[in-house]
């Protein structure tokens, strides 16, 4: 359907001052504090988590040496989504729009909603982390309290009983992800690099990661997460978090949060010969996830 002059009627009076309501400010690129953005030219794009050796057994002298299986543990998938949008200006309204910038304004328009469209899109992957809509490689939630490993056991990037956002919750984090082991159950070094959380948690992180003391007590002890510089990217708020309690500890571990970029964005404006309307659109395709699960410790709060 064409935008045509009986929806644009205001604007094509002589004395109109000023047109208004699509120059907000917008968030922009918040998945890039979360996600490493890489180019694609597939279709989708698949990642094998790989399973190494055990530990190494004690040899008996005299005895036969221990033979052990490397595996392929599971594959993450990325399917690339296409999104697009577009609008349509009839003829008659472009010949009798009289400041001329109908096309402009309506294409910044186009341009936030695309922009809108990409971070909900990167936030789902932590809104769905502990629900199991979406699931990883391994057939878990994101946040999940028992991944299974190539070994036969389980492990937890998500505490047992979901804690709200303090002192004692990411202290306890930390310490987890200290923990993790890999696929055959041997200790591997990762470390929390980052603090997301939602607007509303903001103002606690703030406290938790700047204060040189302890947040709430009275005595003079140090915030020991900032003085041994555990979380050196510090904190990020993501506006697009919709759990007002979640928040989540991105780690080092190599293969994590990837966003995979097929075709950037690009907009197109052509007419349209029957019809002489005048029609824009924007494209751009994509895909938002995670390989590794290793790669977050999340929890939902209390």
């Amino acid at each position: 359907m064409a935008i045509s002059r009986q929806q644009l009627a205001k604007e094509l009076e002589p004395g109109l001052n000023a047109l208004f309501g699509m120059e907000y400010s917008r968030y922009e690129n918040q998945h890039a504090e979360i996600f490493t953005t890489e180019s694609s030219d597939r279709a989708f794009e698949e990642e094998v988590m790989l399973s190494g050796f055990g530990a190494a057994p004690t040899k008996s002298e005299g005895s036969a040496v221990n033979f052990d299986d490397a595996n392929e543990a599971y594959t993450a998938r990325y399917n690339h989504e296409t999104i697009a949008l577009a609008f349509s200006i009839t003829e008659e309204a472009v010949e009798d729009n009289l400041y001329d910038r109908l096309g402009a304004r309506y294409t910044k328009a186009l341009a936030r909603s695309m922009a809108h469209t990409k971070q909900v899109k990167a936030a789902s992957v932590l809104n769905n982390a502990f629900d199991g809509t979406v699931t990883g490689g391994d057939g878990k939630a994101l946040c999940a309290t028992d991944h299974p490993l190539t070994n036969g056991s389980t492990f937890a990037n998500e505490p047992t009983t979901a804690a709200d956002l303090n002192e004692t919750s990411l202290e306890d984090a930390l310490i987890s992800i200290a923990g993790f082991v890999d696929e055959r159950g041997l200790k591997v070094a990762l470390r929390g690099m980052k603090l997301v959380v939602p607007r509303q948690l903001q103002f606690i992180a703030e406290r938790l990661m700047v204060s040189n003391l302890r947040v709430g007590t009275a005595d003079n002890d140090v915030n020991a997460i900032r003085s041994m510089g555990m979380l050196p990217d510090g904190y990020a708020v993501n506006d697009f978090l919709t759990d007002p309690n979640a928040f989540f500890l991105t780690t080092d571990a190599p293969r994590g949060f990837v966003h995979f970029e097929r075709v950037p964005l690009s907009t197109q404006m052509e007419a349209d010969f029957d019809t002489g309307n005048m029609r824009f659109k924007a494209r751009e395709r994509y895909s938002f996830g995670f390989s590794d699960p290793r790669c977050v410790f999340g929890s939902q709060g209390a």
